[in-house]
């Protein structure tokens, strides 16, 4: 096990950096995270380099440790925190000064993931670009006042979670109307952006550095008529989403007797079923708007590993969704996505 105290890291090759670095991140330990990536720009390390391969694969870590029921919320939130602070100490040793144009860079609405965008930001400030980051959950007409306000020449908008895909909608056609292009990035959008494109996103980017070569080389793109993606979601969309509330309930009153475990459930684990319940309607009706499956699939495939890491056994998750399906009896579309949930789960 390599430590690094006396002698600072200087090369993001060096042997248990990696490591270490997720070790001061999960102690909550600022000063030796910002120590070590201050070490590597005092050697001469890109801070580009520095965020793409050290504090975004760490990040990425943090949450799989989270997903896997070894770090608890509170640390992954304070393992956060530091890579925030790690990735402003990075920033400030910019002198880059601003030739290219002006980009607004927001998270859609319930959106609350922001440093993967902070990150993408501080990137592009670094390529010349003039920065305006707004933060997690910026709700639709407050990013449209701010292009009126700033006149940007690009808008980068992240979504990490599918369940906002409706709200990105919104904004990615409030931003086209008023002629200011949309490139989207962030897991939300499906693999390779499927569903950036449906929802009339103009550009789409896997990653911060394939954002920044994409606003660096072909931009600006022609902006289309923004209202031809602007109507998606129908009557069973719209049924699910109004109806969010009398689902769980509807769900909830039935789980007890459907599943016998719950009934030795204490407050904790029957709040952490709500909660789970609201996620199933959520990515549903998600998916119902933009008319595929896979937001749901993927869904399911991820809440199946996460439960199994907390001890729940698959029929809990099966019996969930059996049970809003019986809601949904009009309904087919909706009734053949939590059938191809349902498919996904083993046992």
């Amino acid at each position: 096990m390599t430590v690094f105290t006396t002698t600072p890291p200087s090369s993001l090759g060096d042997p248990g950096l990696a490591d270490h670095y997720l070790r001061l991140v999960g102690d909550g330990d600022e000063y030796g995270a910002v120590g070590v990536v201050t070490g590597l720009l005092d050697a001469g390390v890109p801070a580009r380099r520095i965020m793409l391969d050290l504090i975004a694969p760490t990040q990425n870590r943090v949450g799989e440790l989270w997903a896997a029921d070894e770090w608890s919320i509170a640390r992954e939130h304070g393992a956060t925190a530091i890579s925030e602070r790690a990735l402003a100490a990075v920033s400030v040793r910019s002198t880059v000064r601003p030739t290219r144009g002006r980009i607004t860079l927001a998270c859609v609405d319930g959106e609350w993931h922001a440093l993967p965008v902070r990150m993408l930001g501080e990137m592009l400030r670094l390529d010349g670009w003039r920065v305006d980051f707004l933060g997690a959950s910026v709700p639709g007409p407050h990013l449209v006042t701010h292009l009126h306000q700033t006149g940007p020449d690009a808008v980068a908008l992240s979504c990490m979670i599918a369940t906002r895909l409706p709200r990105a909608h919104a904004a990615i056609t409030a931003c086209r109307s008023v002629g200011v292009p949309v490139i989207a990035g962030g897991r939300g959008f499906g693999a390779e952006g499927r569903w950036a494109q449906r929802l009339g996103a103009d550009a789409w980017a896997a990653g911060a550095e394939q954002a920044v070569a994409r606003l660096a080389h072909r931009w600006p793109p022609v902006v289309g008529d923004p209202y031809a993606t602007a109507f998606m979601g129908d009557d069973e969309y719209t049924y699910v989403a109004r109806r969010r509330g009398d689902l769980v309930q509807g769900t909830l009153d039935r789980l007890a007797a459907a599943y016998p475990p719950m009934a030795a459930y204490d407050q904790r684990q029957h709040d952490s079923t709500v909660e789970d319940l609201g996620h199933i309607v959520d990515f549903l009706a998600a998916a119902l708007y933009v008319g595929d499956p896979q937001v749901f699939t993927d869904f399911v495939d991820w809440t199946a590993r996460v439960l199994e890491a907390r001890g729940v056994p698959p029929v809990a998750l099966c019996t969930g969704l059996s049970l809003v399906k019986e809601q949904l009896r009009d309904f087919p579309a909706a009734k053949a996505t939590v059938d191809a949930g349902l498919a996904r789960i083993d046992g």
